[in-house]
């Protein structure tokens, strides 16, 4: 276990020695990686971030429970019971019939109310489920509508319907873009080891009959392309966390003009650690690949 990790605490020093010994490679390489790398991550950023502006600026979808017009207080007290024991319930909001009838008045329908003898309207209850998935939505429904009393139930996720379409065609394009551009990356490392091979093939032959195996000569190029891919996650973070900057109070003001509250997020540890690996997985796959199609030959 120990001389495994001191072969690998040795690659990665060789690896750092290359990577210092050319800066200017380096730098260049990382740019094209990061840039590469900031566009499927940058989207996939932006898609949330328009999620979240949406439902702030629509607010949150809710379920309308409509009770039978000459339904009881016993029977309103009955449904509200049931409602607190759905667990898929986050939170609900009783409107009484009278509070209702006040409301179509505020809305400048008293001259068309006034001309009725009794107040048609039903005892209702608003309910916000947990979570915005159009399934919740309709099993909600389904099974609130078989209730003794219910007469209707109306859906507010037309609109949600429409968004998760939208957001997953957004993410499947992200997806897409991201497997273009991580096949493009490899390829830029499986290039760059070639050339790493290619000048140092007398090193490797020297290496060789001293008695060094395929693996550890391997094991420094395979080092060389994860630490490549890593610092360009690095700059593609920096070109990330730069467009959040950039756009935040463009964005805010334009949340404004919804009336609503609205700041632009940037990657959170878990997208940041993600982007890093993968980076650094590309790095390494094209690696791989260049090493074993060309160091049999150096």
């Amino acid at each position: 276990m120990t001389s495994w990790l001191y072969l690998h605490l040795r690659a990665i020093g060789h690896a750092l020695s290359r990577l210092a010994a050319q800066p200017l490679g380096t730098l260049l390489s990382a740019l094209v990686v990061g840039i590469a790398l900031s566009l499927p991550g940058g989207g996939y950023l932006l898609l949330d971030n328009v999620a979240s502006l949406v439902r702030g600026v629509s607010g949150s979808p809710e379920i309308s429970v409509f009770l039978e017009v000459g339904a009881s207080e016993a029977e309103v007290a009955a449904i509200e019971r049931r409602i607190k024991a759905e667990s898929e319930v986050a939170s609900y909001r009783y409107v009484p019939r009278e509070e209702g009838l006040r409301q179509l008045e505020a809305a400048g329908l008293g001259d068309v109310l006034g001309g009725l003898q009794a107040n048609p309207l039903p005892d209702a209850f608003v309910i916000s489920p947990r979570g915005e998935a159009p399934e919740l939505f309709d099993r909600l429904a389904q099974d609130m509508q078989t209730w003794p009393r219910v007469a209707h139930v109306q859906l507010d996720s037309a609109w949600v319907q429409r968004l998760h379409a939208l957001i997953g065609l957004g993410r499947s394009a992200v997806l897409m873009l991201a497997g273009l551009l991580g096949f493009a990356l490899v390829i830029v490392t499986f290039n760059t080891i070639r050339l790493q091979i290619l000048t140092q093939r007398q090193e490797i032959a020297v290496s060789r009959l001293l008695g060094a195996t395929d693996p550890f000569i391997r094991r420094p190029f395979y080092w060389f392309g994860g630490l490549q891919g890593a610092l360009g996650g690095l700059v593609a973070l920096g070109t990330i966390w730069a467009g959040v900057t950039g756009l935040a109070q463009p964005v805010a003001r334009l949340a404004e003009t919804y009336g609503a509250i609205f700041l632009l997020s940037g990657p959170d540890w878990r997208v940041s650690v993600a982007i890093v690996v993968f980076a650094a997985f590309l790095g390494w796959l094209g690696a791989v690949i260049s090493v074993r199609r060309h160091l049999a030959g150096a």
